[in-house]
């Protein structure tokens, strides 16, 4: 019994002591693991935990298996690191370089052996093999563009055309070069000059002459394609002061400048993007509905010749009218249909002269439902996200423009801004005249010399810098990366770049949708985005062969993860589209599936749809005249498996985050058996009113809360810019928020 119970203990004894060296071993090895894991960079360790593919320019998908490239600093005393190289082949990796001036390899090595390799106590950390490229600019930075660059190599809008609407472009200043050799800067990109101010004056006087028909003389084309000798001489007075206001240029630099060779560095978001200069804005800034709507129908008319697939507003006019019967937003939705992204400025009336925040306050055109409307973020300096916010002037929605319908009062009450886009203290291009004298600085920065305070900058002629705030400069950021989108993907159509945008834009917290739309541009996650999809959409669509619920994704392609790292930040997307007026859509069946609102010529608000009808010269791509017409009868919309997301009143002023949190639990309303307007049928308003906010004729103020009835300029067109901008006592393009 003695010898049975000495047995008993001693196999206990013995059985805790195997548990002790069991519990160590398992405590080592997950120290071990801890160890090694903190040996690998952040992004390479999300690949090697979740194999993940997002764009990276070091890794690749072959024969099943993800294989990476990567530096592995290593501790030994071996120059030749034999061992640690030895190690990496039996990984089933290679070898390119052993490196005289740092003790580390540079490997190739499937992605599910980097923390094996990790383990090895030679072994310091281990990196991908990142792209090196010249250091960005603020703006490319924030935007998630440079991160797109790095995955892309050539992505920099070549071959796409981009018309900027404003006071000019100096065309001489550097930062609007092309490409040239042994790195001098090439020709101009600006392809083509044309002043529509110049062409109104011409025909200021005949207006008033009675019973005369000046139209033949503003003709812009003769035959769609070449430009009448009277238009072509407007061109001659501008060859030595090309933008004597400025803004124009600095706009034209934030959608395409390249600024790489100074510092600091003010790259725009489609560095070799050719340019139009549509002038439509005089030497103070102001310019008129005719001008303006002369310049949209010239880029309507010149785009298939000359590749224009992009054009950018950065101006407003006051409107009380409704999208419907606007001239500036109809033809707006008019290049919409005819195939040209417009982007517009949301305005800068988020505040009035008291400083209270407006609602309601989005002009002319960017009260269109077709167009994206942008308003300002303020990135605060810096190139991480978590501290961005929406600035103050930037304008609210909800639209305001009213007219009579069916012979009852309508208020257009649409969802807008769509997204923001860095808007504050932007700095890029200062126009001078054709030598970049000092003395001829533009007006904004004569009258205003606090705005070349550029820190850093040393106003060298034709590399002069400044600094505006204002949607009016967050307009072409977004003009810049449809660019981009366009040159991933020719096929996509005009909706869709939209929805794009939308999708990916990451939302600011605390904004609610009528402040930001659906959150910050997100050039990386659009990218990629825009890159699974078929190239053949529009013209697909064009051809009558494109069907609702068609696939949409390129062959062998899938959607992305929807998030994106930008500037080293994790960034979650939306995953949120406006559609109708005012709903917000998700789901993947928005990407998976062709959608018939991704057809240009369809506009959808609320119960009410409008098709266009391009109508093109004889034997000609070039269009003559387009027309608007209601549908009255059947228009499906939607197809199954999109996702509604409410907006009702409390929702529109929650955080947009709240929104986009429903759009990835998918617990909106699943529209099953998609959207089919139906003559008699009025959809759901969507906006639902209440808690006393009446969205109509009526309530204008809800406990300090401003909803402007129509945006009055007393100038008539003026830059959002402009220092006689109503809305506030200081002028944001001097000051912007801080």
């Amino acid at each position: 019994m003695r010898l049975l119970v000495r047995l008993g203990s001693t196999a206990c004894l013995l059985a805790t002591a195997v548990s002790a060296l069991l519990f160590s071993f398992n405590v080592q090895a997950q120290a071990s693991d801890a160890q090694a894991r903190a040996k690998l960079a952040p992004d390479l360790l999300t690949t090697a935990t979740t194999s993940l593919l997002p764009g990276l320019p070091w890794a690749r998908l072959l024969g099943g298996e993800v294989l990476v490239r990567a530096l592995v600093a290593a501790r030994s005393d071996d120059p030749q690191l034999t061992a640690l190289r030895s190690a990496v082949r039996a990984l089933g990796g290679s070898v390119t370089y052993n490196y005289t001036s740092v003790r580390a390899l540079a490997v190739m090595l499937p992605a599910s052996q980097l923390l094996v390799l990790a383990q090895r106590d030679d072994v310091l950390s281990i990196s991908p093999n990142r792209a090196v490229t010249r250091s960005a600019s603020l703006l490319q930075n924030t935007s998630g563009a440079s991160d797109a660059l790095a995955a892309r190599s050539g992505l920099d809008g070549s071959g796409v055309g981009i018309a900027v609407l404003d006071s000019g472009i100096g065309y001489s200043h550097r930062s609007l070069a092309g490409k040239g050799l042994l790195g001098l800067p090439g020709l101009p990109r600006v392809r083509q000059a044309i002043d529509f101010v110049q062409l109104g004056k011409g025909l200021a006087d005949l207006s008033w002459v009675r019973g005369g028909d000046s139209s033949a003389a503003a003709l812009i084309t003769l035959d769609g394609t070449k430009l009448t000798p009277a238009l072509q001489l407007l061109q001659q007075p501008r060859l030595l002061r090309a933008d004597a206001y400025g803004h124009g240029t600095h706009v034209a630099a934030i959608a395409a400048g390249n600024g790489s060779y100074q510092s600091p560095d003010s790259s725009g978001l489609a560095p070799n993007a050719d340019l139009y200069d549509l002038r439509v804005l005089d030497d103070n800034g102001v310019g008129n509905l005719a001008d303006v709507i002369a310049g949209i129908d010239w880029a309507i008319q010149h785009a298939k010749v000359f590749n224009i697939r992009v054009l950018n507003l950065s101006l407003a006019a006051s409107s009380t009218e409704s999208f419907l019967t606007d001239p500036l937003a109809r033809a707006a939705r008019s290049a919409v249909a005819s195939g040209l992204v417009v982007v517009a400025a949301a305005g800068n009336f988020g505040r009035d002269a008291n400083g209270r925040e407006v609602y309601g306050a989005v002009g002319s055109p960017g009260h269109d439902p077709s167009v994206i409307t942008v308003g300002a973020a303020n990135s605060r300096a810096s190139v991480s996200r978590g501290d961005d916010g929406v600035t103050g002037f930037s304008s609210r929605g909800p639209t305001r423009g009213r007219t009579t319908l069916d012979g009852r009062p309508w208020v257009d009450n649409l969802l807008k801004p769509d997204l923001v886009a860095p808007g504050n203290r932007m700095v890029a291009a200062l126009s001078s005249d054709i030598l970049g004298s000092r003395s001829q600085w533009n007006q904004l920065a004569s009258n205003y010399p606090q705005l070349a305070a550029v820190p850093g900058a040393a106003q060298k002629p034709n590399q002069t810098l400044m600094e505006l705030s204002g949607t009016s400069v967050s307009a072409p950021a977004v003009a810049g990366a449809a660019a981009l989108l366009l040159q991933v993907n020719p096929g996509l159509t005009p909706p869709l770049v939209k929805a794009i945008l939308q999708y990916t834009a990451a939302p600011l917290p605390g904004a609610n949708v009528l402040q930001q739309g659906v959150g910050q541009l997100n050039v990386e996650g659009a990218v990629r985005l825009a890159a699974a999809l078929r190239t053949d959409i529009s013209s697909a669509l064009a051809a009558g062969t494109l069907r609702a619920g068609d696939t949409l994704l390129a062959p062998g392609r899938v959607l992305p993860t929807p998030q994106s790292v930008v500037a080293g930040q994790t960034v979650p997307w939306s995953r949120l589209v406006s559609a109708g007026g005012n709903r917000l859509l998700s789901g993947t069946a928005l990407f998976t599936k062709f959608q018939p609102i991704w057809d240009p010529r369809l506009t959808w608000v609320r119960h009410l749809v409008l098709r266009s009808t391009v109508t093109n010269w004889p034997l000609s791509a070039v269009p003559r005249s387009i027309s608007e017409r209601r549908v009255t009868g059947s228009e499906r919309l939607l197809t199954a498996d999109v996702l509604r997301v409410d907006t009702s009143a409390t929702a529109a002023m929650a955080p947009t985050t709240l929104m986009s949190d429903q759009a990835v639990s998918d617990s909106g309303l699943i529209l099953s058996e998609g959207l089919i307007l139906s003559e008699g049928l009025i959809l759901s308003e969507g906006l639902i009113l209440s808690e006393g906010l009446i969205l109509s004729e009526g309530l204008i103020l809800s406990e300090g809360l401003i909803l402007s009835e129509g945006l009055i300029l007393s100038e008539g067109l003026i830059l959002s810019e402009a220092i006689k901008d109503p809305a506030s006592r200081a002028d944001p393009s001097l000051t912007g928020d801080p």
